[in-house]
């Protein structure tokens, strides 16, 4: 593979974008350049089959606002299974019902219900899937991007794009193919899975623990099985060994003091946890996002949310810029907003897996104090459920930007019964101002315009992603047209 070639300056572009991995990532990054009018293919290696055997089982309240503003959160609602305490290690148990969002509690279901969703999204968006697609080579150049690919069972053949977004999880063929490392090391070996039936039902919805050298961690499916995750700190051996079904009982009993009975396992394996960062999310017109960029631990249930959140950010600019509506420099703000999330999140669920499984006086008594302060003090309360949730990120803004621009915006009410969420909706930007403001034609399909439902003076200029683009606490006509013609073009 290469990054970087000599295909001719005039090659012309068929695609404007093309994605790599058809993940919850991909999938929503797709359906939202569809929704906006940019063609877009999504190429996924392995066949048409949305497979249950993922790790992930939460959507946290930053997720599902997002959601909310794609119309998909009710849906997922329906399905899921709230629970409005957040628990992560011992006795540390914190409630989620006082959040400053309509879903405050986390959703518990499994990847496969969002792929699901996202993936009918798409489809109906338009978005130009191609199942049983390996990505081979990739080369860029000053006007776009080459991707050779082979199909299965099929000849080698070159594809041409834009932008190149690679959302192929841990072992990125995109990443590989422009040379970026992917610095970081191994957590935890030796993780078991497996999906059993139980003769005993768990008291809660999800249960959790770890105590000495074990941990595990029992979510339902809702079609009557369990995923289990466990792990043996006395037992470290390689992925490709054998799991049997008595290695995960003798887990679950360490951990949690019983097995709940389980019985005829569907599926088992073995896996291990990485924390690792790509150093730039762009290079030149190739991106990356999900777990291609970054790979967590499984604490606070943290990955696929981040990787949402990351196409939630990029899908937006992406549109504009190729719809010829905003510069290319807008795509440098993804590096700069999303790496410092995804370092944060590295950190934040590596100290929950650390604390979860300390051992060490000093790392009992350092986890002691923190339950302390945790449950006690609630600035470090709502920052640590912030942080795990999402809602309590906010992106750098320019020097002199008025205090809200970067920051998160919340449900509001608008005038009318309205709320910002389903304002949102198609990928728009809203403004929310005193006063009102006329959507010309030209932008009608990028803007929204209302007011308050209270008489709040403020003017925002909401992002598609929720985000505070512009705002002035007394602004006049002139001002908020500058600043809708800056942002929204």
């Amino acid at each position: 593979m290469t990054g970087s070639t000599g295909t001719p300056a005039h090659t012309p572009i068929p695609t404007p974008v093309i994605i790599v991995g058809a993940g919850p990532t991909g999938l929503l990054l797709a359906g939202d350049l569809a929704t906006a009018g940019v063609p877009v293919t999504l190429l996924e290696k392995r066949p048409h089959k949305i497979s249950n055997l993922s790790r992930a089982f939460v959507l946290h309240a930053r997720t599902l606002e997002q959601l909310d503003a794609r119309a998909l959160a009710d849906d997922l609602e329906a399905v899921g299974r709230p629970l409005d305490r957040l628990r992560l290690f011992g006795r540390l148990s914190i409630d989620l019902a006082h959040l400053p969002s309509r879903f405050n509690h986390l959703l518990v279901l499994p990847q496969s219900e969002v792929e699901k969703v996202l993936e009918r999204r798409a489809v109906e968006a338009g978005v130009d899937f191609r199942y049983e697609t390996e990505v081979t080579g990739l080369a860029q150049d000053a006007d776009g991007v080459t991707v050779e690919v082979r199909r299965t069972g099929g000849r080698p053949e070159s594809l041409r794009a834009a932008y190149v977004v690679g959302t192929d999880g841990m072992r990125s063929a995109v990443r590989n193919a422009i040379g970026l490392p992917f610095p970081g090391h191994s957590v935890i070996r030796s993780v078991v899975l497996a999906d059993v039936l139980l003769a005993e039902q768990p008291e809660a919805l999800l249960t959790v623990n770890a105590v000495g050298d074990a941990f595990a961690f029992i979510a339902p499916f809702g079609d009557g099985y369990y995923r289990v995750i466990g792990w043996n700190r006395g037992r470290n051996v390689s992925d490709s060994e054998p799991v049997g079904l008595d290695e995960v009982k003798e887990i679950a009993r360490l951990a949690l003091g019983r097995d709940f009975g389980m019985h005829d396992a569907r599926w088992m394996s073995r896996f291990h946890s990485d924390e690792r960062q790509a150093p730039a999310y762009r290079v030149g017109r190739v991106f990356l996002a999900g777990d291609a960029a970054h790979v967590h631990t499984p604490a606070g249930g943290q990955g696929m949310n981040t990787g949402l959140q990351d196409a939630a950010n990029l899908s937006w600019k992406l549109a504009q810029v190729v719809t010829g509506h905003a510069p290319g420099a807008l795509l440098d703000t993804y590096q700069a907003e999303r790496h410092p999330v995804g370092k944060a999140v590295l950190r934040s669920s590596g100290g929950i897996v650390r604390l979860a499984m300390a051992k060490r006086p000093w790392t009992l008594a350092l986890r002691a104090a923190l339950t302390t302060v945790l449950t006690t003090v609630a600035p470090a309360r709502r920052r640590a459920v912030g942080q795990i949730t999402g809602i309590g990120y906010r992106y750098a803004s320019p020097r002199g930007s008025h205090r809200l621009v970067g920051t998160r915006v919340p449900d509001v009410a608008l005038a009318g019964g309205g709320r910002l969420y389903e304002a949102l909706r198609g990928g728009r930007f809203v403004l929310i101002a005193p006063q009102e403001y006329e959507v010309g034609r030209d932008r009608a399909d990028r803007l929204t315009a209302s007011r308050w439902a209270s008489d709040r003076r403020t003017a925002l200029l909401v992002r598609p992603d929720g985000y505070v683009a512009w705002a002035a606490d007394s602004a006049d006509p002139a001002a908020i047209e500058s600043a809708v013609a800056a942002h929204v073009g």
